[in-house]
Formats: C-alpha cells, sequence, structure tokens
C-alpha cells in the first residue's frame, strides 16, 4: 500500500492502491489520453461517473462514495468522510462542469519506479507523479460552480483488472480567494511587479498559483510561465532557511514564515515570529502580548508600506514550539505605523 497525496488546507487527498502491479496485464511505456482525443463513449462514461460522485458528495452520500472506491480506499474511509464533510457545504447548492478528462496508462511500470511522466495534448501538459504503481488511471478536473466558494475538484480512478473505474483519491481546491480568482491575482501580481513591490507581487503570485494549479502533479504553460514570472521577482528579504530578523519599537524581531490567509474573509498577510525569552514572559499579559504583537505588524509596514494597499490585515502569530499562545489579527486602517524607524537586517542564520 502506497500514499501518493498528502492532506493540504482542509483537504484530504489520498490515492491509495494495492498491489495493482501484480495484476497488470501487458507491459508498455507510460502514455496520456486527453479529452479530445478520447472517443465521445469514453468521454460520456468518465464525466458520467466523476459526476456521480460529485453528486454524492453533494448530498452527503458517504456510502454511495465508499461503495464506488478502491478497495484500500473504502477499508480505510475516514479521511475521505472527513474530506466529504468539509466539501458538502461548500458545493451543496453548485452546478458541477466536468471542465477536463484524460486517461493516464502507467501499465508498463515497473513496481518502485521513482517517478513517472505522461506528456499530455498540445499545448503540452505534462503530468508527474512518485512511486506510481503499474495500472491505469483516469483524472477529471470538475468545476463547482455558482456558490459563494467555487471549487475546483480532481478526481482519480483507477481501472481494476474486470475493466471497472473505480474512486482512487480526491483533491478540493478553491477557485477564488477573498472573491477573486487565480487570473486576477496574475494580473495583478504583474502589476505589482512593474512598480517594483515585489513582496505584493510575490505573494499575489502564490496565490494565482494555488488557485489555477488543481494538482501539484500538473505543470503546463501557462503554470511554468507563472513560476518563471514569480521566482524573477521573489524578495530577497523573506524569511526562509533563514528567519527575518528587525528592530521594532526597540525589541529585536524574529519572523520565521510569512503567507496568506482567507480565514476571516479578506486576504491577509499570515506572520509567524518567534519571541525571545522576555519577550515569552510578556505574552502572558494580554496587553503587553498586544502591543507585541502589533509592533511587529508596524515593523513590516514601515519597512513594506505598500502591502498596506495589498491585503485587508496582518494576522500575526507569537510561536513557542508548535503552539501559538498568542495571535492576533488586526485590518490595515487599525495598525498604528507612527513607530520609530525600523532597522533593517540581512537574514540570519537559525540559532
Amino acid at each position: 500500500m502506497f500514499t501518493t497525496f498528502v492532506r493540504s488546507r482542509n483537504v484530504w487527498v489520498a490515492l491509495l492502491l494495492m498491489c495493482i502491479w501484480n495484476l497488470v496485464p501487458v507491459a508498455h511505456a507510460a502514455s496520456c489520453t486527453t479529452q479530445a482525443q478520447m472517443t465521445p463513449a469514453q468521454r460520456d462514461g468518465f464525466s458520467r461517473t466523476a459526476e456521480t460522485i460529485l453528486s454524492d458528495v453533494q448530498s452527503g452520500n458517504v456510502e454511495g462514495i465508499r461503495g464506488m472506491a478502491m478497495p484500500a480506499v473504502a477499508s480505510d474511509f475516514k479521511g475521505m468522510s472527513d474530506s466529504v464533510a468539509h466539501l458538502k457545504p461548500l458545493v451543496q447548492t453548485a452546478t458541477i462542469t466536468v471542465d477536463d478528462l484524460y486517461v493516464l496508462d502507467a501499465t508498463g511500470n515497473p513496481p518502485g519506479q521513482a517517478r513517472t511522466d505522461f506528456y499530455c495534448g498540445s499545448p503540452l501538459v505534462v503530468w508527474s507523479f512518485p512511486s506510481l504503481p503499474p495500472g491505469t488511471y483516469a483524472v477529471a478536473i470538475i468545476h463547482a460552480t455558482g456558490v459563494e466558494h467555487p471549487q475546483q475538484v480532481t478526481i482519480i480512478l483507477a481501472k481494476t483488472p474486470d475493466n471497472r473505474w473505480l474512486l482512487a483519491g480526491m483533491v478540493d481546491k478553491a477557485m477564488t480567494a477573498a472573491g477573486h480568482g487565480g487570473v486576477w491575482y496574475w494580473v495583478s501580481a504583474r502589476r505589482y511587479a512593474q512598480t517594483k513591490m515585489d513582496w505584493d507581487a510575490w505573494f499575489y503570485y502564490r496565490v494565482a498559483t494555488n488557485l489555477l494549479d488543481p494538482l501539484d502533479s500538473l505543470s503546463s504553460p501557462n503554470l511554468t510561465k507563472l513560476h518563471q514570472e514569480a521566482d524573477q521577482i521573489r524578495p530577497q528579504d523573506l524569511p526562509g532557511t533563514a528567519p527575518m530578523t528587525f528592530y521594532a519599537d526597540g525589541e529585536l524581531i524574529t519572523v520565521t514564515a510569512v503567507d496568506t490567509t482567507t480565514a476571516l474573509g479578506g486576504l491577509d498577510l499570515d506572520v509567524h515570529y518567534r519571541p525571545d525569552a522576555t519577550q515569552a514572559a510578556q505574552l502572558r499579559d494580554p496587553g503587553e502580548a498586544r502591543k507585541q504583537v502589533t509592533a511587529v505588524m508596524a515593523g513590516l509596514l514601515k519597512m513594506h508600506p505598500e502591502l498596506q494597499s495589498a491585503f485587508h490585515g496582518i494576522w500575526v502569530h507569537a510561536d513557542e514550539g508548535t503552539a501559538s499562545p498568542f495571535a492576533l489579527e488586526l485590518p490595515m486602517n487599525q495598525i498604528a505605523t507612527g513607530t520609530p524607524p525600523v532597522q533593517i537586517f540581512p537574514n540570519q542564520p537559525s540559532r
């Protein structure tokens, strides 16, 4: 048994296939059949199967989905049932449209192959999967629209020896963030890049990528271009392998991660910092804790005032180990930036 996909932002993703390689009839190289290359009967069959699964998600018919699943998925179904529970209220009244279909033939894969690439159609779309067992798979990309939070759902089917197509995995991703789609964020990212607002551009490129890429295993000319544009403007002072440090309100702040979140509706910066021993002690006092995290917010805006126009607010988490004893979100117009000028230091190695 193996797992090809992992859990990602409120999504249960699974591809659990057991011992398929023992049942594969004929071996040949990996190949891809696009929707345009399928016969009408093939397209209709895959579309109906995908639509049936999504219809069961809409109605919360967990047992119906279990009945359409591979034995390995059906026998360990909690993750899938959790995914259905998460997705049902989002798509319950949605219009379901099958946007694209692929058949991926890996019957010639030797067991244990590190990676399998499928080259599909023109313009070229590439699917890449690690440790994929021999077998034949179908991928259906589905749009659930006409609701407050449209979703893009990718369904993976696996072909059984008796020529049935059973559910092997499901991935859902939001199609919008804070009311805008991926193309809007891509266009906005380019505008920010043209005006040298690299922090704004970088995070907008990241949001665009997340919204436009249905599955991490997929690459296409547009997605490649999106990644290239983002890489060209990646800010040098972002925390990564080394934290970002600066003084704000007289305190040395060590920022370990910056990302985005829409947890409260608007697009916020999501900032994590690591307080030192003195700062951690101050977090026990609510008033001092609020003062400390707002100083972090103000410090970031001092360094990058352009953030105020690109984001609704900033959410700051003070981290101790794996816990955040204090976190606060404030809209941009409630963050006072009248603190003394911030001294900016290059990224320092972790200690």
